[in-house]
């Protein structure tokens, strides 16, 4: 069985290595589960259907919760196209959008 593979954009990176320490460790814990259990056998707390091809990555840590929105692609790929810190209960248009263009961009 070929294993899954998370990768991120550089944009963001740039955003993700910003974020509080334990919310990266979420990141990486729930990145390692798609890595080792399959994207198949994801569901909710961990991951979310957004929109369209955008799905997200529910991060949480005790200063706060983020997300990090991915579009999977050839090859078992899991692609992180946006990351963003969460302020309120639902996810604002602008930052689907903006996660949706980045998708669109990497083809």
């Amino acid at each position: 069985m070929v294993q899954w593979r998370v990768e991120v954009i550089d944009e963001a990176k740039v955003v993700l290595s910003a974020l509080p320490a334990d919310i990266r460790a979420s990141f990486s814990r729930i990145a390692f589960l798609i890595e080792t259990h399959g994207l198949e056998r994801m569901r909710e707390p961990h991951v979310k259907h957004l929109r369209g091809p955008l799905w997200e990555m529910r991060l949480k840590g005790k200063d706060g919760i983020a997300r990090a929105a991915y579009v999977t692609a050839t090859g078992r790929r899991v692609i992180v196209v946006h990351v963003f810190v969460k302020k309120t209960q639902r996810t604002p248009r602008r930052e689907i959008e903006l996660a949706l263009k980045r998708a669109e961009e990497i083809g």
